[in-house]
């Protein structure tokens, strides 16, 4: 698929334990949007861990900015926050969280200190954007099978009457000009 333009998508959020799965949702119903299904999971994982360490480990102002860019080819989500303090992977298994889980569910990340704090960021490489119909198709009659509506559903009479008979019933022996 090609993307001419980026898409992208802002959400500034105070950090706490109850608006996590409020983010997951409006992350996942962009990424939806997007067409992004299989990446739901995975991205909506790894914010929860980003934005999990917001509320346990910024002392203070607990506002965070969460981003979400695609560019037809990666899908990029940050958390940036306005604690100055970067962050230290503690462990390596992605079953105690944080840090090593965002790494096993990224193809990378990373972080970087701002003029106001840190963003720690992660990417997803998109090999192939599934577009799924979620309905079925509609079959529309051809023109020709239109029945006219019924007299009793039709303009009233006084209307019609107001309207100049040329455009009531065209002249079908007319022929468009320059057609011979």
């Amino acid at each position: 698929m090609h993307v001419t333009a980026a898409c992208r998508y802002t959400l500034e959020v105070q950090a706490s334990t109850e608006r996590i799965p409020q983010i997951r949702r409006i992350l996942a119903a962009h990424l939806r949007y997007w067409s992004l299904e299989d990446h739901i999971g995975p991205v909506c994982r790894a914010v929860d861990e980003l934005v999990g360490n917001v509320v346990h480990h910024v002392k203070g102002d607990k506002t965070c900015v969460v981003e979400l860019r695609w560019t037809g080819r990666h899908l990029i989500a940050s958390v940036a926050d306005k604690d100055r303090r970067m962050p230290r992977v503690t462990s390596s298994s992605p079953k105690k969280g944080g840090l090593a889980t965002v790494a096993v569910l990224s193809d990378s990340w990373g972080t970087c200190g701002t003029a106001t704090g840190k963003v720690i960021w992660f990417s997803r490489r998109v090999k192939e954007v599934q577009r799924v119909l979620r309905t079925a198709p509609v079959s529309m009659p051809p023109v020709r099978e239109f029945k006219p509506l019924p007299r009793s559903l039709a303009f009233p009479e006084d209307e019609v009457s107001a309207v100049p008979a040329k455009v009531r019933e065209p002249d079908r022996a007319v022929t468009p000009a320059g057609v011979g």
